[in-house]
Order: C-alpha cells, then sequence, then structure tokens
C-alpha cells in the first residue's frame, strides 16, 4: 500500500511554498518525520544536514506557530532552534524565510562575529522564532534582552557538533531556562553516550527516527586519489579544476594558513577562490558562502570547524588538498557531495607525509580509495613512502616553518569556542 505523501497534511500557504521551490516528494526523514510533529509529538532524530532534515522541522515549526492568533512579546520569543554553527543558524534562518513567505511567522537568528545590536532590536520588537548559537544566546539572556520562560517548542539540531565543539554545558544551561511543558525536538547525527544522556534529559517519551546518514552517500560519491609531492599541490590542484570544469568545488585544507596560500594561488590562475576559516570575520564568511551558493566562486577553500553545518545544493566536487588526521573526518568532508540522493565526486591528494593518513582511512571505510596514477603530478615517492616517511612531521617542525601556531585547524582551546 502507498504511503501518502506527508506534504499533503501540510497547511496550504506551506504546500504552496513547498511546491514554489520545486519539491513534490519528501525525503525519507521528512516523510517520517513530520506526521509526528504535526501531532505535537517529541521527536529524537539521527540525521545529519543533507537528508533534508532541516525542512523537516522547519515546516511543522511554521504550521505548529501559524497554527494560533498569539502575538510574540517583547524579548519573549515562542520557539527556538539551537544550533553549533553560524553557517547553519544563517541557513536555517533561510529555509524559516523560504518555507514560512505565505505565513505571518516572524523570526531573527542570532549569533556571534558581529554586533549584538541588530539582534537586540529584533528580540525587543517580538519575535516568533529565534534560530541561536549558545555563545550569543547566553550572553543576550544574561543581559536581558532575550527571555525562554514562554517558549512552546524547542529544536536542539547538531547535537554531536555540540558536543565537538565544547556547547554541552551551555546547552545545558539553556535547557534549564526553558518551560518544562513544551514540544521539543533532538537531532544528532551520532550518538555518543553524552549526546544520548542529553537527549534523555531534555525530551518526554519521543518518537526516534533513524535515517543511515553515512554508508549510501559514500557509495554515491565518485572516491580518487592522487599521490603527488607537496610541493606540486597548488599545480595539480589548478590543473584539476580547469580540466574537469568543475563549478562549485568545496577544497579542504588542514590549516588556516594554508587555506589562505591556497586561495592566493588559485586566484593567480584566474579561478575565482574565497577561503572560510575560524580567522575570518563573520561579515567575510557570509560574503564568501554566498558568492560560493550563487555560483561566484568556483571554488570555497574551507578548514573542517569552519565547513560544520555547511549545506550548499549543487557541490560536484570535494577535494582534500590535505588529508586529514582522524579517518572520520574524510567520511564527513567527502559527504558535502552527494547530498539529497545524487551523486558526487571526492578527489584527494596524498603526499608522502600523509600515507599514514590514507591507510586509516581506507581502514575506517574498509575498502582502498582508487588511485589516478595518470596525471602529469603523479608520485611514486608518495605512493610508496613507509615507516617514517610515512608519517606527518612532528608539530614543532611544522610550527616553526610556518612561524608557530603549527596546530591544525579547529583543534585545541583557541578556536573552539568562537564558533
Amino acid at each position: 500500500m502507498k504511503q501518502e505523501n506527508v506534504f499533503a497534511a501540510l497547511i496550504e500557504p506551506l504546500q504552496r511554498a513547498v511546491a514554489e521551490e520545486g519539491y513534490s516528494t519528501p525525503t525519507p526523514i521528512q516523510q517520517e518525520a513530520i506526521p509526528h510533529l504535526l501531532e505535537g509529538k517529541d521527536l529524537l532524530g539521527c540525521a545529519q544536514t543533507g537528508t533534508g532534515k532541516t525542512a523537516a522541522f522547519t515546516l511543522p515549526l511554521l504550521q505548529e506557530m501559524s497554527g494560533t492568533n498569539i502575538t510574540p512579546k517583547a524579548r519573549t520569543p515562542r520557539a527556538l532552534i539551537l544550533t553549533p554553527t553560524r553557517e547553519l543558524a544563517a541557513q536555517i534562518g533561510d529555509s524559516i524565510a523560504t518555507y514560512g513567505r505565505h505565513v505571518r511567522v516572524s523570526h531573527t537568528v542570532i549569533f556571534g562575529g558581529v554586533g549584538q545590536n541588530p539582534q537586540v532590536k529584533a528580540l525587543q520588537r517580538g519575535v516568533d522564532v529565534v534560530v541561536a548559537t549558545p555563545g550569543r544566546l547566553i550572553d543576550l539572556m544574561d543581559q536581558g534582552f532575550v527571555k525562554l520562560d514562554q517558549i512552546e517548542l524547542f529544536i536542539l539540531d547538531e547535537a554531536d557538533r555540540m558536543l565537538d565543539m565544547g556547547f554541552i554545558p551551555a546547552v545545558r544551561k539553556v535547557i534549564a531556562k526553558l518551560p518544562k511543558k513544551r514540544h521539543s525536538l533532538f537531532f544528532s547525527a551520532t550518538m555518543p553516550p553524552v549526546v544520548e544522556k542529553l537527549a534523555m534529559d531534555m525530551l518526554r517519551n519521543p518518537v526516534k527516527i533513524t535515517i543511515d546518514p553515512g554508508k549510501p552517500t559514500v557509495e554515491r560519491i565518485a572516491q580518487k586519489m592522487m599521490f603527488v609531492d607537496k610541493g606540486n599541490k597548488d599545480e595539480l590542484l589548478i590543473d584539476l579544476i580547469d580540466s574537469h570544469k568543475m563549478d562549485k568545488v568545496i577544497v579542504f585544507s588542514r590549516t588556516k594558513h594554508g587555506a589562505n596560500k591556497v586561495v592566493v594561488k588559485l586566484e593567480a590562475a584566474g579561478i575565482s577562490a574565497s577561503a572560510i576559516h575560524g580567522n575570518k570575520s563573520q561579515t567575510a564568511r557570509t560574503k564568501a558562502l554566498a558568492g560560493f551558493k550563487a555560483g561566484n566562486v568556483r571554488a570555497l577553500v574551507a578548514t573542517d570547524i569552519a565547513a560544520r553545518g555547511i549545506d550548499v545544493d549543487g557541490i560536484t566536487h570535494v577535494v582534500n588538498y590535505d588529508l586529514p588526521e582522524e579517518p572520520e573526518t574524510y567520511v564527513h568532508r567527502i559527504g558535502r557531495t552527494a547530498r539529497a540522493g545524487l551523486d558526487g565526486d571526492a578527489v584527494s591528494f596524498c603526499s608522502a607525509r600523509e600515507r599514514d593518513f590514507l591507510r586509516d582511512i581506507e581502514k575506517l571505510i574498509r575498502k582502498e580509495v582508487p588511485v589516478d596514477t595518470g596525471h602529469k603530478y603523479h608520485s611514486d615517492v608518495a605512493r610508496r613512502a613507509v615507516g617514517s616517511d610515512a608519517r606527518p612531521e612532528p608539530k614543532s617542525r611544522q610550527g616553526n616553518r610556518r612561524g608557530g601556531g603549527g596546530r591544525p585547524a579547529g583543534q585545541g582551546g583557541g578556536n573552539r569556542r568562537r564558533r
């Protein structure tokens, strides 16, 4: 028996907005989650960005908020969406604006890295929905600019990333200010014990939905490994982007300094590129992401932490300019392509000093990544590297060569809390 399309359960203004965006078939998480959310049930969803998760909670949120004639009071929102990164908060705000264009539901987005005055003014006017990152939200709570005692619907998104970035204490501080009686949604790509305990503390008799985030996506991605000497990576990248007509590519660098250098090389070769990492101002990060989405920037060069939460349609290629130190990060990186059921391509560069990283990756994914030996920068030295030649240089030597600060992007105490 064919299951009814859950979009039919939405009110007409939301159905119209969905149709205007060109969507007619819900994704699996939308099909499973929306009916329960429309009934007001708490939900525990195990799913990652790229599965249609944002619309799965945005559409029921808009329906719930528009179903009453309540006017939001100053500094007292009715719904709160908590998310770990600025980019993801902005994208959820865009989703609310897109799907809510035909209903009267107001919202604002709150995050750090920009002045707080426009955010404070929006809160003082009164909004139905606040989308926020933990740090700035707590700042505004402490200053008395926002109160959470009237929250009817609370959504915690990307909970495992909250854990990675050290935000779980801040999340618990926010939850402590919410009313006991509320509708709660909890989303996480993985469920480590700390995250699972947070979910159990936050939810009441939740419906549990699991959408397998990893295996189908990885299988849809055409992976390729290119062995190359470190000094030839820039030339290989330029040749690759031009010869393969890569129009929308994310390039991953292990360090912020390295990301900036790659952008300079690409721009010099006539390839439009922007960097996105923790040392960039929020204005610069927003501008870079907007240019990439619009197609004005061909290559977005990113560090791992800065790239979290980026969900851009139509990314054709992911290039690992540097292999990551953690093999799980490789899977997260290449998953930036092959979104929402589409296919994608991932190309990785491996120098001699990264050979052990590749061995760890192949052990994790339980298969060898196909090797392209046909390019003019192929290095047999890198391919055959073993022992000390295959290990990364000591951190002290990396730091001295770069003028200090040799810690990989996104690791160590300084960067984690500024997201």
